[in-house]
């Protein structure tokens, strides 16, 4: 007797719930999709909040409009079918600064995640190295070849570059290092280029080229009302059955798919799927893997995490810049590594009260001590220090908030993308219903995010054989 397919869906961030949306648009009639998620709140990293009677993000902010072709990203995609077009806003200010030598500086435009195009546009910020890249007669990398950003950018264009430009823009994004992070992972445009050009600003300009953007075409959106909207309407969307506070604790295999032990160990619920999208942090999903598919959960596991907390302060008629905001190289010596002027930037955010909100990222990979201070610590902290590289004394909040997010943003090393190019090809070929997504395989970034959790929704469907059985 024929019976609805059973999907379950462990993890509810964004990879997650566009798994499941895409499950409903695309699987037969009738699939049952269940979407576990051990914490109270569905998300991950989309949260919004309040402060001051305001909505406010207190995880991502923003997505890319575009895809790494010129497309339309993901992320736009989605919100199309969930019919939230129409809430799409843009920055009303577009130009950030680099905090350098106790002062505040434009970031130089026509670079790429903060590798130039062209050394002169720099050259108020950083220094390139006197010999900086010189056409050495062959391209940068080879076919199959991935290094440490910093390591390429140190070797063609010096420390200055790396130090003050793209170890701030990259520090922004993913809270690690320059000479850590993988540069076929974080900016995988540039590596593709390295594979042909022979100087880094080459590399630069043709990867701006091969997705050029039109004239005054916006970056980033948000949503009007909070990115929590889209959270909302993809969980309503996806008609799946969504079941906070349950934890999956064991995946075994069965003869027609996957029992799952879900919730305490006292009183565990045993339910049945005929497929699973294992759409959790990489450590997480390397533990539920490792009883099953052992190699593959070490090397899932095997991803760092960096910790980071955002304080957001609601500020009464501050003397702020014309500005998005700023970012801080580690060389300055402060806690903060990025700030952002919430009001100034989205302009549907401006109140006539006057009230400002600003909100500051802290926490490096590797030196994250200043994670274990108290709230009122960091927001203190946080405070003096904005004050500092404004140059004004800022007012007294009249509220703040901090959200700590520990383990969240994923270190990728050198090789990261054929590590997990390995490790998926063994679990598909041991277990083609089980299949991973989200941010730890596939990069950060809600776009990124969308795309992995409807990539894995189409691996499911075509191991159940694209049909009900």
């Amino acid at each position: 007797m024929s019976r609805p397919w059973r999907v379950a869906v462990v993890g509810g961030g964004i990879a997650g719930l566009a798994a499941a949306v895409r499950l409903r648009d695309r699987a037969p009639a009738g699939t049952e999709i269940t979407v576990y998620e051990q914490s109270g709140a569905l998300g991950g990293k989309l949260r919004t909040g309040e402060l001051a009677g305001q909505p406010v993000e207190f995880g991502a902010e923003s997505f890319l409009m575009r895809d790494p072709a010129g497309g339309e990203s993901a992320a736009v995609t989605l919100i199309r079918r969930l019919g939230l077009a129409e809430r799409i806003v843009h920055p009303t200010v577009g130009q950030a600064a680099l905090a350098v030598d106790g002062g505040l500086r434009p970031v130089p435009g026509g670079t790429l995640v903060g590798v130039p195009g062209d050394l002169e546009r720099v050259a108020t910020v950083a220094k390139p190295a006197a010999d900086a890249d010189r056409d050495g007669g062959r391209p940068l990398l080879g076919p199959d070849e991935d290094v440490a950003v910093g390591t390429l950018v140190r070797a063609r264009l010096g420390d200055e570059v790396v130090d003050r430009l793209v170890d701030p823009m990259l520090g922004g994004v993913y809270a690690g290092r320059a000479d850590d992070l993988s540069l076929v992972t974080t900016m995988p445009a540039l590596a593709r280029a390295a594979r042909v050009e022979h100087t880094l600003t080459g590399a630069v300009r043709a990867a701006q080229a091969a997705a050029p953007r039109a004239p005054g075409a916006p970056v980033f959106g948000t949503l009007a009302g909070g990115l929590s909207t889209l959270v909302e309407a993809a969980a309503t969307a996806s008609g799946a059955t969504i079941r906070l506070h349950a934890a999956v604790r064991e995946l075994a295999p069965i003869a027609h798919g996957w029992r799952l032990t879900v919730g305490p160990t006292r009183d565990p619920e045993l339910v049945e799927a005929d497929a699973v999208v294992l759409a959790l942090p990489a450590r997480p999903a390397a533990r539920l893997l490792a009883p099953i598919a052992a190699e593959v959960a070490t090397t899932i596991g095997g991803l760092d995490y960096a910790s980071v907390a955002l304080v957001t302060l609601a500020l009464p008629d501050p003397e702020l810049p014309a500005l998005s905001g700023f970012l801080v190289p580690a060389t300055e010596g402060l806690l903060i590594k990025a700030s952002t002027f919430f009001t100034t930037k989205w302009g549907h955010l401006a109140r006539p009260d006057g009230i400002a909100l600003v909100r500051a990222s802290v926490g490096r990979y590797g030196d994250e001590t200043s994670l274990h201070l108290a709230d009122a610590d960091l927001v203190a902290t946080v405070h003096r220090e904005l004050s500092g590289v404004l140059g004004v004394a800022l007012p007294a909040p009249l509220a703040s908030h901090v959200q700590r997010w520990g383990g969240a943003l994923p270190q990728y090393a050198p090789g990261h993308g054929d590590r997990v190019a390995a490790a998926r090809t063994a679990l598909r070929a041991a277990h083609p219903t089980l299949v991973l997504a989200g941010a730890g395989l596939d990069g950060v970034g809600i776009p990124v995010c969308v795309r992995s959790g409807e990539t894995a929704a189409g691996e499911i469907i075509e191991a159940l054989g694209g049909s009900g059985s």
